[in-house]
């Protein structure tokens, strides 16, 4: 079965009896802190909420830091350091444990060498090709969120548009209908006056029948 449409009769652009008629504005305001709170549930139609990096932990945990605003971990400078053994003259362990930090640093400062050779050779097209691409998506991006900037402007321009000729079609109805009534009262009151003045003619044509 297919749902029933939801009706509003509500015309936003055009209703402004609240901004005439401040009473009436206090009115519904109270009226609406009397109401129980809306349901927290989202719409059906509302898309459930994206998780971001689900796959990833260290970006979720990231990301998690950015939203609650934690400070960046500071660098771990031990591990760029050639510390001794801490005791005199030191054991072989102490020593091979030096070594092996030593050799670990030599490997990572040839690799340094190794990406600023690469990064001297082939970064700066790389470079510039990157911000080609950056640049490209900023356009798109741009160019998408104008498109939706004047779609939001067109459809709540044509809801204005119907909805001011809506207002005035029912403004129009309901004074046509204010006059027809008014109408009806007269006639009304007319026949009423017509009915005392019939009651009246026939009362003294009775009492001239009598005299007579």
């Amino acid at each position: 079965m297919s749902e029933t449409p939801e009706i509003f009769d509500s015309l936003p652009y055009y209703d402004d009896d609240l901004e005439k008629y401040p009473l009436l504005k206090e009115k519904v305001e109270r009226e609406l802190a009397r109401e129980p709170k809306p349901p927290q549930a989202l719409h059906p139609r509302v898309p459930a909420a994206v998780s971001l990096f689900a796959n990833n932990p260290l970006l979720a945990a990231e990301l998690e830091r950015v939203e609650t605003h934690q400070p960046f971990p500071s660098l771990d400078s031990i591990r760029y350091q050639l510390p001794g053994p801490t005791s005199a003259p030191g054991t072989d362990e102490e020593w091979q444990a030096a070594l092996k930090n030593a050799h670990a640093q030599l490997e990572h400062q040839r690799i340094r060498h190794t990406n600023l050779a690469l990064l001297q050779t082939y970064g700066p097209n790389a470079w510039r090709i990157h911000n080609y691409l950056l640049e490209e998506i900023a356009k798109q991006t741009e160019k998408a969120l104008e498109e939706l900037k004047q779609l939001t402007e067109d459809v709540n321009r044509d809801r204005k548009n119907t909805q001011t000729q809506l207002g005035a079609q029912l403004t129009s109805l309901e004074t046509r209908w204010t006059e027809l009534i008014s109408s009806v009262l007269q006639i009304e009151l007319a026949n009423v006056a017509l009915d005392a003045e019939i009651e009246r003619l026939n009362k003294k044509e009775a009492d001239l029948a009598d005299v007579s």
